[in-house]
């Protein structure tokens, strides 16, 4: 399954590669990437689409892994780090500290991570006692995020219109205007955040199968939950500096992975693949499939949306069908 993946995450980057307003033909393409090809088809592939096709591959497996953990470690299928609020709380403190210190990538990255793990931190302390994969941490994170998004509004309102304008579009999530120096910085964090979950990967494969037999596994759950939850809380904020808050990739690739993978746990590996690839295809339909272009966060939502629709209904039937049982 992951090598078909990752055939298929290829075949989508040559799509993105090969078009636009101006069509790099695929024998022109691999000219490029040996390095014979004109200035031309050279600079539009290399300098145009190839930073677009790797923020895609970044964010969009950041935000798989991201959602996987935190699915994981809460055994909750709706606990995603975009719904309760920790892409809206990235994103605002973005937008404070591109008021506040212009927008480099520096002070982004840094406003992220301080808006981010604020969010992290007021959640859990607003929902504590009740068990961090309890039902009131899902809507306490609802409202703190719809408080965010308030917030993130509120802030757009006090800016000059450029700036608005900017963040406007950034706060829908695209992938429009990356930079190299963008996505090469969060392509490094997120690859060192990558490289700690291989240290914890036993212990969060006993951690889904429930907490009683992680415990007699000898799992340290509280710091595996801890350690976890921080690499998925830097996770979402590396992909909201790239791309602003891409919604509902976090809450399906997760799920839909371990369907395909037919596992009972979440396959991260699986999920990183299935992220970048999701968000591969959505910005292609944003770009290209549309009367008109559209940031890729709206391609998301609608097919996130679906996925919600299809969750809940599958689940409401499977609680008439347990009733029934009984």
């Amino acid at each position: 399954m992951n090598l078909t993946l990752l055939v298929l995450l290829a075949v989508l980057a040559a799509i993105a590669a090969m078009t636009g307003d101006f069509i790099v033909p695929f024998g022109d393409l691999v000219k490029v990437l040996s390095g014979t090809a004109g200035d031309l088809a050279t600079t539009v592939v290399l300098e145009w689409r190839v930073p677009r096709i790797a923020a895609a591959i970044v964010v969009g497996s950041a935000l798989g892994v991201a959602g996987g953990l935190f699915q994981t470690v809460t055994h909750n299928p709706l606990a995603s780090p975009d719904v309760i609020g920790l892409s809206n709380g990235a994103f605002v403190g973005m937008l404070v500290a591109l008021i506040a210190a212009g927008s480099s990538i520096e002070s982004r990255t840094i406003g992220a991570l301080v808006g981010g793990i604020a969010v992290a931190l007021l959640i859990v302390v607003l929902a504590r006692g009740l068990g961090i994969g309890g039902f009131r941490f899902i809507v306490v994170g609802i409202a703190i995020s719809s408080m965010a998004a308030a917030v993130g509004t509120w802030l757009l309102l006090q800016v000059d219109v450029d700036t608005a304008l900017f963040a406007s579009a950034w706060g829908a999530g695209t992938l429009a205007g990356v930079t190299v120096g963008g996505v090469a910085t969060a392509a490094v964090l997120v690859g060192i955040l990558f490289a700690v979950i291989p240290l914890h990967a036993r212990a969060l494969h006993q951690l889904g199968l429930g907490d009683d037999i992680a415990v007699v596994t000898g799992v340290r759950i509280t710091v595996t939950r801890i350690t976890m939850l921080a690499v998925g809380v830097v996770l979402v904020c590396a992909a909201t500096t790239v791309a602003g808050p891409v919604a509902f990739v976090a809450l399906a690739a997760p799920q839909i992975s371990r369907r395909i993978a037919c596992t009972p746990h979440i396959p991260l590996l699986t999920t990183a693949l299935f992220g970048a690839v999701m968000l591969s295809a959505s910005d292609l339909i944003a770009q290209h499939a549309l009367p008109v272009t559209v940031p890729v966060g709206v391609v998301t939502v609608v097919l996130g949306g679906c996925y919600l629709v299809w969750f809940l209904v599958r689940e409401a039937r499977a609680s008439r069908r347990a009733g029934q049982g009984a």
